[in-house]
């Protein structure tokens, strides 16, 4: 299965685990294993399919940053964190 990485499938990774694990986290916090199996499917399996990517090929020399998956690292955490402070106004 390859699934090929973007700055959109990254920020909408993102905005999953931003809207639903902190609705999550305290309804399960008392069960610790809901709680991991919640952050695997929430958090865990949305960033490393569609920001990390399966069958990637590694790009660039070694011992040189991806600057493509330093961005949509940078761009899943960013749209977490909006989505988690609208989902808090609102």
């Amino acid at each position: 299965m390859k699934i090929t990485p973007t700055l959109i499938t990254a920020a909408l990774a993102g905005v999953l685990s931003g809207i639903v694990m902190p609705i999550l986290w305290p309804k399960l916090i008392d069960e610790g294993g809901s709680l991991v199996i919640a952050f695997l499917i929430f958090v865990a399996f949305p960033a490393h399919a569609f920001v990390v990517g399966f069958g990637r090929q590694p790009t660039g020399k070694p011992g040189t940053v991806d600057m493509d998956l330093l961005k949509r690292v940078g761009a899943w955490l960013g749209a977490a964190m909006l989505a988690m402070v609208i989902a808090q106004a609102v």
